[in-house]
């Protein structure tokens, strides 16, 4: 569910993720097997503006549809080539360059396991998507047309849709063959603003705007691209020098404290879906049991209605009204952040939670939104790697970053 702060115009008011939208309708040398991976190295863009409410509306929007009413190297083995990523304005969003068709286009895209299709812009795109990298159909020999429409509405009311096809993908690597790819015909006006040209779903394939579709992540493993069913997610921030890297098949253990421990994933509404069993501000105990969706595509925590006030009321921090709090300015008089998980315990830093600084106020790295469940963004994914890990019974693997 991208629901970053850039994408989109990360509609108008939501927590800084890129909007998911929400939708309309190498080789191991034998004997020993080794999983095949793929690093995705990431980098730094100045040039993006942040906004928490912005973040906060676009994160609402996005999962609402989808509510009822009621140092040791890494075992990057086997790939050859790495996609460099962009951690744009300061850890609003990270994209990364995806190539499509034969030969190759290449195309930014935002990496969200909080949506599940793969759609960027075309030239069938004739008159909103100015500065954007177009794919043009007939430039690759492998290109398949489809033909079906797909339509996707965003939280600020903006819309995106277009038509499907088929053609070859190059994610870090490997070749995908026959990808659904979801061609742009319509973008939403705030889109442009955005860096991005697309966005790479990696959540589960049942909340495709298409029923039907393949994700990316279900043809790496159906067409044995990787060994392991996983991908490993390290993004990283301004006081570690940014930077980070998904790698599938796989993970980095150079960017992890101890072990990682495994979490079950509940992934009936298609995310991937957790269980938090409490949280503490400091030392003190601000909630019970709540569940959460782990999104890379959304900027910040965004906690359900009463757990927020309650970390709120610990930290001081006042309600803007918007799904967003102001907090002290001076992280020397934070507390650490903390969700208790499985049995584990994984935090975030006092500095993480002041995102956005206008003069003498600051706006809080959490905020709230009309939602069930509870949305772990960047915010935490940046303190903590995280793997997704896509078997019969998929699970996320956490461990503090190193």
């Amino acid at each position: 569910m991208k629901l970053s702060l850039g994408f989109l115009g990360i509609a108008a008011s939501i927590a800084y993720v890129q909007a998911a939208p929400a939708s309309h309708s190498g080789l191991a040398a034998a004997p020993i097997a080794v999983p095949k991976t793929q690093s995705f190295p990431v980098q730094i863009n100045p040039n993006f503006s942040r906004s928490a409410k912005a973040s906060v509306f676009k994160t609402v929007n996005k999962y609402k549809k989808f509510v009822q009413a009621d140092g040791h190297k890494a075992t990057v083995l086997a790939s050859t080539g790495s996609v460099n990523m962009t951690d744009v304005q300061n850890d609003v969003e990270y994209y990364g360059i995806v190539k499509v068709g034969t030969p190759p286009q290449s195309f930014k895209l935002d990496f969200d396991t909080g949506s599940s299709d793969l759609w960027f812009a075309s030239t069938l795109c004739t008159t909103t998507c100015t500065g954007k990298s177009k794919y043009d159909s007939s430039k690759s020999s492998t290109y398949k047309k489809d033909g079906r429409a797909w339509s996707i509405e965003y939280g600020d009311g903006s819309t995106s849709s277009g038509v499907l096809a088929t053609d070859n993908v190059n994610l870090g690597g490997f070749l995908i063959k026959g990808q659904t790819i979801e061609l742009a015909k319509t973008i939403s006006s705030s889109f442009t603003s955005d860096p991005i040209d697309g966005l790479l779903g990696l959540a589960f394939d049942t909340i495709t705007d298409v029923a039907g579709i393949k994700t990316p992540m279900d043809n790496l493993i159906s067409q044995k691209l990787i060994s392991t069913p996983e991908f490993g997610v390290f993004l990283g921030k301004e006081s570690n020098g940014g930077g980070g890297e998904y790698i599938f098949g796989g993970y980095d253990k150079t960017k992890f404290k101890g072990s990682l421990k495994s979490v079950p994933v509940n992934k009936s509404q298609g995310f991937w879906e957790i269980k938090v069993a409490s949280s503490k501000a400091g030392s003190k105990s601000v909630s019970s049991s709540f569940n959460a969706i782990i999104d890379t595509g959304t900027t910040l925590l965004l906690l359900t209605n009463a757990v927020a006030k309650k970390v709120a009321a610990a930290y001081g921090a006042t309600d803007n009204g918007d799904g967003t709090y102001n907090i002290n300015c001076d992280a020397s008089k934070l507390s650490p952040l903390s969700f208790k998980i499985n049995g584990a315990t994984y935090s975030v830093p006092a500095e993480d939670l002041i995102f956005e600084k206008d003069g003498n106020t600051c706006v809080a790295g959490f905020g709230y939104g009309d939602l069930p469940f509870a949305i772990l963004g960047d915010v935490f994914i940046k303190n903590n790697y995280v793997v997704f890990s896509q078997t019969s019974s998929p699970t996320v693997k956490l461990a503090p970053i190193a």
